[in-house]
């Protein structure tokens, strides 16, 4: 089967600072793999690099076995299929809830505007927000905006999801919420990239533990055997600090 995402000797300079050095990285269908690594290491890069938020230096990425590093590939035509969240929520503040997850469908998906509303109100109860539907994002809390952010990207029908540190602006109480929305969605068999410092989330359901240090994959492996038993020395003095 076609591998959802497929990295291929991926480098990335910034100036003369290299940031990526010549990762190779998939991500199989229905496949959760969660990314951690120190600050720095480039596991948010190497993500931003797969929807081609960042430019690759050199190398190969291909999503569904299109390769978006092709001057010819129709790059918006592939990010449709790709649903993006941030750590900062990203969210239009002079817009509603509704009109938030109504926009993108409206306009890229060119849905007309009463199936945009019954999709973002389908997607709005599957976040457990349907009440909030008229709210502004300044009346929500940051847990509720992060979840308003997932059910929007949902809306677009991705394929698979990127999550960028998804919870670590939240305040810890709210981050629960969020990941049982994450587990949810794991759950269903959606094929998910997650740069995340949490721990638990990563044991309980990646498919797959990647650990990132100075630009490159340091180890990688079964989530549950990684974070009790690491083989490499930088993967244990990471995670010594952290769990």
């Amino acid at each position: 089967m076609t591998p959802a995402i497929y990295v291929e000797n991926l480098h990335k300079y910034y100036g003369d600072n290299e940031v990526l050095k010549g990762i190779d990285f998939r991500v199989d269908q229905g496949q959760v793999v969660c990314v951690i690594g120190p600050s720095g290491s480039g596991k948010s890069t190497l993500l931003r690099c797969v929807n081609r938020l960042e430019d690759p230096t050199s190398g190969r990425i291909l999503v569904e076995g299109i390769d978006i590093t092709d001057p010819e590939t129709d790059l918006d035509a592939v990010r449709s299929r790709i649903g993006m969240v941030f750590q900062q929520f990203n969210l239009f503040p002079h817009m509603s809830v509704l009109q938030n997850l109504c926009i993108a469908q409206q306009k890229v998906k060119k849905r007309p505007k009463e199936q945009a509303i019954d999709v973002a109100r389908a997607n709005l109860a599957k976040v457990g927000l349907a009440d909030r539907e008229s709210a502004y994002p300044a009346h929500l809390s940051g847990g509720q905006q992060q979840r308003v952010a997932i059910a929007r990207a949902l809306s677009m029908d991705p394929d698979m999801m990127l999550f960028d540190e998804p919870t670590s602006a939240l305040d810890p109480e709210l981050v629960g919420d969020v990941l049982a929305i994450m587990r949810d969605l794991a759950a269903d068999g959606m094929t998910m990239m997650v740069v995340t410092h949490e721990m638990g989330f990563a044991r309980e359901v990646g498919d797959k533990l990647v650990f990132m240090d100075g630009g490159v994959i340091v180890e990688e492996g079964d989530p549950r055997i990684v974070l009790a038993d690491p083989h490499h020395e930088r993967t244990k003095a990471f995670l010594s600090k952290v769990l």
